[in-house]
């Protein structure tokens, strides 16, 4: 009958699928033939371990991306204070320089010295 057509394409469909899903799950080397229970039940371990090994690689993504803005923050401030103190270099270069052609460092005006050239961070 029609009914028996049916149920017979559709444990053709159920077999094929599981044949399909044997070869995606790893099976072991324990007996060479599965019982379905025990296919669908390694496929279930099989799914948590990939959805947990996912759950750490994307933790690991976090990490490494906040890791990265760190540094890049460090990158950042570093080159601030790389070009603050090439300033300062080139400042006291050419309070080196007044001072070689004979003038003081305090050019005659009060207070002003060094704490000027290398101010206090």
């Amino acid at each position: 009958t029609a009914q028996r057509l049916v149920c017979s394409y559709r444990r053709a469909h159920l077999r094929l699928c599981l044949e399909k899903l044997k070869g995606l799950v790893p099976l072991g080397p324990e007996a060479s033939r599965h019982t379905t229970l025990s296919l669908l039940t390694k496929a279930k371990l099989h799914i948590k371990k990939l959805e947990d090994y996912d759950r750490k690689a994307v933790h690991q993504i976090d990490q490494l991306q906040r890791e990265q803005r760190h540094l890049k923050r460090q990158l950042e401030k570093l080159g601030i204070e790389r070009i603050r103190m090439d300033s300062i270099g080139s400042t006291v270069s050419s309070e080196r320089s007044d001072s070689d052609r004979g003038e003081t460092l305090h050019s005659g005006r009060s207070g002003a010295g060094w704490e000027e050239v290398w101010p206090a961070v």
